[in-house]
């Protein structure tokens, strides 16, 4: 049966932020009987194609960005003088850019009667709507070579083994918020009641693996690669750690980051911010 409405969906950000918009724009659709079809643009934040990092799946509707998508559904910005908006507001009477949404949130704006029977088209970041965590597993399955990756990992485990995600690089939050010293903290606590502790760290800062090695030693498991973002084996070093944390028993994570709620969210795992000021 042909559905009443479509939703073309750009979702925007890193790896985190685009699993979580694309699960809010999948739940919309469902809600209302309307399509989804997304298209996935490389950009700085995440440079690799979908289908590089996770399986095709039957829920989703996902094609690379090519030739006109470019100029017809690209998110409208400096860097391509604002050029896709004309086409949008010619092609789609119902239009929410990125920038919109965190407002239209704030005041309760009602996203189905939005979207029911309507062409609409939306780049966003962030969540919107509610659904369980139990969607990601569904939505999202990474391809073999980061499953690999997992795997070896896992395999140094110990019976408790806890997950720290320590970012750094461009997140300021993280890095005024959540010092490597409290993460320290929280570690030889987690010591103290478990001897047999192992550590799996997920950073993008190698000078944090340094400084913990020298630390906590063999209790440390990590990635030797560096984390970037500009290549398909960074990105999938990236999605392998993210699964990782989510198979720890506990994860620690950085204070202005969507990526260790995204791995506790998979995994089902308690999460603790570490930060200067708890709320």
């Amino acid at each position: 049966m042909r559905r009443k409405g479509n939703l073309l969906f750009v979702p925007s950000g890193g790896l985190a932020n685009r699993m979580r918009a694309i699960a809010s724009a999948y739940t919309l659709t469902q809600k209302v009987d309307s399509s989804l079809q997304i298209v996935w643009f490389q950009d700085w934040a995440l440079s690799a194609p979908f289908h590089s990092i996770f399986q095709p799946t039957e829920l989703l509707n996902v094609r690379e960005a090519r030739g006109m998508d470019f100029l017809l559904y690209d998110r409208a910005r400096k860097r391509n003088l604002w050029l896709p908006l004309l086409p949008q507001c010619l092609l789609y009477k119902h239009r929410i850019r990125e920038r919109m949404v965190t407002p239209l949130k704030t005041q309760g704006f009602d996203f189905e009667a939005w979207a029911k029977g309507h062409q609409c088209y939306m780049s966003c970041y962030q969540v919107f709507g509610e659904f369980t965590n139990e969607l990601y597993q569904q939505l999202f399955i990474p391809v073999k070579e980061v499953t690999d990756i997992v795997n070896r990992f896992r395999d140094l485990f110990t019976s408790h083994t806890i997950g720290l995600h320590i970012r750094r690089t461009d997140n300021s939050d993280s890095i005024e918020k959540s010092p490597t010293s409290l993460f320290i903290q929280k570690i030889k606590a987690e010591i103290e009641q478990h001897q047999d502790l192992s550590i799996f760290l997920a950073t993008d800062d190698n000078r944090v693996k340094t400084e913990l090695h020298q630390h906590f030693g063999h209790r440390i498991i990590t990635a030797t690669e560096e984390a970037r973002r500009d290549s398909i084996p960074g990105i999938r070093g990236g999605l392998a750690d993210m699964w990782a944390l989510a198979c720890t028993q506990k994860i620690y994570g950085s204070a202005g980051s969507s990526f260790s709620p995204m791995a506790a969210g998979i995994g089902g795992v308690p999460l603790e911010i570490v930060t200067i000021n708890p709320t």
